[in-house]
Formats: C-alpha cells, sequence, structure tokens
C-alpha cells in the first residue's frame, strides 16, 4: 500500500457480483461471469431474478492500480482490485449492452472475487449473447463514468463575465473559478453517449440552487454549495454535493433515453467553475480518470499538471446519506442564501 498517498480519495459504484450473471446456453452453460480469459463469444447470459447491485468502494493509486477500501460492501479491504476487460452483449432485439468486469485478488495473486458494472441497466432473466471482448478499451470506458461532464448548451462564465455555451469554448480561453479567478482551459473533452444506466445525465431545473436556467450533467459531477448557515450538519460551510445524491423525481432528475453530447473542461489543476449560475467542479485528473485524456497530454501531465490530483481544497464530500431526505434540496438552497 506504499504507493497511495493520503490525497487518494474514495470513490464507489454500484456493482453486481458475478455469480449473479450467468450463462444460460453455450459452451460455459451453468457457469457465472468471469474475467476475460474464461469467457467464450456466443454464450447466452441471463442475470438472476434475485440480483441486487453492491457499492464497491476503492482507492485510485498512482500506479494506476486500484485497491478495495475501507466501508465498501464488497471485497476486503486493502485488497487488490483490476479492472479486466469490458464485454460486448446483444439482446434479441439487436442492441448492445457494455459491462466492465473487474476482479479481486489476494495478497498472493490469487482470485477473491469478480463483479462487474454494467454500463445501462440489465433486465433479469432477459437473454443477453456475448458478442465481444475489448480490453485495450475498458480503462477508457471506466475513466469516461468518473468524468464529470457537463452537456451541450450548457452555459459557462467567462472570465469576463460573458456566458457561452461550452461547445464555443476554445483552448486557451479564460474561465472564472471560484478559487483562483480567471484561467486558462487546457484541454477540452467530447465525447457522445448513449444516456442510460451511469452515462444517463442529472437535469437540475431552473431555481433549484439558485441557478437562472436548467443545468444537465453527468451523474457523478459534483456541485459546490457555500452554506451561510450549516442546515444539513455536516459542520462545515464548503461543500461538496454529487448531482445523483441530489435527484429526488421532481426538481432534480435522471434523463434517461437517446443520447447526450458530453464536455470536459481541463485546467492546469482542479477547479470550481460556473456552469448555468451554478458553482460546480471542473475535470479533475486521477489515476482513473488519466485515461480519458489524450495520449500526448498523458505523456505531458507530470510536468503540466503537477498538483491535479489534490481535491480536498474545494469542500468537504457530503455523503448521500445527509441528503437521503425530502427537505434536502430545499435546505441547501436556503442555507446559500441566508
Amino acid at each position: 500500500m506504499s504507493s497511495q498517498t493520503p490525497m487518494s480519495p474514495i470513490q464507489s459504484i454500484p456493482v453486481y457480483p458475478g455469480d449473479a450473471f450467468c450463462v444460460s446456453y453455450g459452451a460455459n452453460m451453468g457457469d457465472a461471469l468471469s474475467f476475460m480469459s474464461e469467457v467464450e463469444l456466443d454464450d447466452t447470459y441471463e442475470l438472476s431474478a434475485t440480483a441486487t447491485r453492491h457499492r464497491l468502494s476503492f482507492r485510485a493509486l498512482d500506479d494506476g492500480t486500484f485497491r478495495v477500501a475501507e466501508g465498501s460492501e464488497l471485497g476486503v479491504p486493502g485488497a487488490p482490485l483490476y479492472l479486466d476487460c469490458a464485454l460486448i452483449f446483444m439482446t434479441p432485439d439487436g442492441r448492445n449492452t457494455e459491462i466492465l468486469v473487474l476482479v479481486e485478488t489476494a495478497e498472493d495473486g490469487h482470485l477473491s472475487q469478480v463483479c462487474f458494472l454494467p454500463l445501462a441497466p440489465l433486465e433479469p432473466d432477459a437473454e443477453y449473447r456475448l458478442v465481444g471482448t475489448d480490453r485495450e478499451g475498458a480503462r477508457t470506458r471506466f475513466a469516461q463514468v468518473a468524468c464529470v461532464s457537463f452537456s451541450r448548451g450548457t452555459h459557462i462564465t467567462m472570465a469576463s463575465g460573458a456566458q457561452v455555451q461550452i461547445e464555443n469554448l476554445n483552448i486557451g480561453d479564460r474561465v472564472l473559478t471560484r478559487d483562483a479567478g480567471p484561467q486558462d482551459i487546457r484541454w477540452i473533452g467530447h465525447s457522445t453517449v448513449r444516456a442510460t444506466g451511469d452515462f444517463a445525465p442529472i437535469l437540475v431545473r431552473a431555481g433549484v440552487l439558485n441557478n437562472e436556467n436548467d443545468l444537465l450533467v453527468s451523474p457523478d459531477h459534483r456541485l459546490f454549495v457555500y452554506q451561510r448557515t450549516d442546515q444539513i450538519g455536516v459542520g462545515q460551510s464548503e461543500i461538496l454535493v454529487k448531482a445523483r445524491h441530489l435527484v429526488n423525481g421532481d426538481s432534480v432528475t435522471v434523463q434517461e433515453g437517446g443520447f447526450v453530447d458530453y464536455f470536459q473542461i481541463l485546467f492546469d489543476r482542479h477547479h470550481i467553475i460556473y456552469a448555468e449560475g451554478i458553482a460546480a467542479e471542473s475535470m479533475l485528473v486521477d489515476s482513473r480518470t488519466r485515461s480519458a485524456l489524450p495520449p500526448e497530454l498523458i505523456r505531458k501531465l507530470r510536468t503540466l499538471l503537477p498538483e491535479h490530483g489534490r481535491r480536498s481544497d474545494h469542500g468537504l464530500d457530503v455523503q448521500k446519506a445527509l441528503l437521503d431526505r425530502p427537505d434536502a434540496i430545499d435546505l441547501l438552497r436556503r442555507a446559500s442564501l441566508r
């Protein structure tokens, strides 16, 4: 664990254990989902009717590996965790569904368990035929899930005060940041993905957090709230809240269906910027999200962005349990005004 630094944050993903997804027809009939070298193309899998997701918490280390974190519902804290591959399945109606396979090992290298993260919802007892495997692209997909992204059309506040739609920004443009004033954009990422599962964006309707317009962001995008009074009892005025933790089915909703254009803004450091008037984080580069960057930028990363992995200076991460109340959004809105 020597490669782990105190700044390595705990991340969590909702996964199924491998034995919840078994071969119902094919060469490995009866076998549970396994790592890439053990699966066979054209095998048909089904998700158990009793399958439930569990929270897998982990730390991404500087060397690109992962370790199961304390408090995880699956796995042994401290155990090595590896992203093995992406598997592509086809449903009877011709739709493709991807899952990411993660493998936990014991310290001696022997397999402890397999779990998987679906990138689109899986239906119990539906048939999923394995049509492809991808080891090289798995890291990029895993990084894309973690990247904080704004949707096409989002207005970003510039250093001049102008409101510019994110798709019209350019490298070198100066954006207003809360923590460091005007800052130049280092890189802008763009991807178009199916708006489903962990890629389905979160809609924060106008006025919910004192925003003038609707804001549409990726699920794990953290929004910054300055509490003039501590309304939710975290003991700190500056807090960061994941968009997915605010979903209430009314003023904050999941926008599932079709496709979504996502954009990432990268600066030399991790900053808080303004999107539709809401303070929200810019892209953070760590050992997980690094794979979403172009190769030429990754090669220069250590000298260009030496302090990018630091994320503790923008406020306290608020856990979902503290927001699991019907008046959470009203409390946050009032807290920022008083």
